[in-house]
């Protein structure tokens, strides 16, 4: 809700404010780069938390992985998931990440449709 607010606050749809075009070209690029980033960490953390398991050692705790799936790297923990056949029997995870996934992806068009 903060994010629509402030996203219509800076960029308000039918309006020209000087620069809007140089701003447009900087976010939406930043935008693609964190979201990318986002996923590569989630697939790589459920990488390195498959391999800790089977090391027996500490592992990522469930809570952070759900996180980096909620603000944007659902994608990149289920491919992790599919790749490393890790978390594949916990319900939180066969449910939750693709639900998170739509949801983000949701998101994401909405703040793109506010943007553009």
């Amino acid at each position: 809700m903060y994010i629509s607010v402030f996203l219509s606050i800076v960029v308000h749809k039918g309006t020209d404010f000087p620069g809007k075009v140089i701003f447009m070209e900087k976010l939406i690029p930043a935008g693609v780069f964190i979201i990318l980033t986002l996923n590569l960490a989630g697939f790589f953390m459920m990488g390195y938390d498959k391999s800790m398991a089977g090391r027996h050692k500490r592992r990522i705790p469930e809570k952070t992985l759900i996180a980096v799936s909620i603000i944007g790297g659902a994608v990149g923990i289920m491919l992790g998931m599919r790749c490393f056949h890790h978390k594949t029997r916990h319900a939180l995870f066969v449910y939750g990440i693709p639900a998170l996934l739509l949801v983000n992806l949701v998101l994401f068009h909405y703040i793109y449709r506010l943007l553009v």
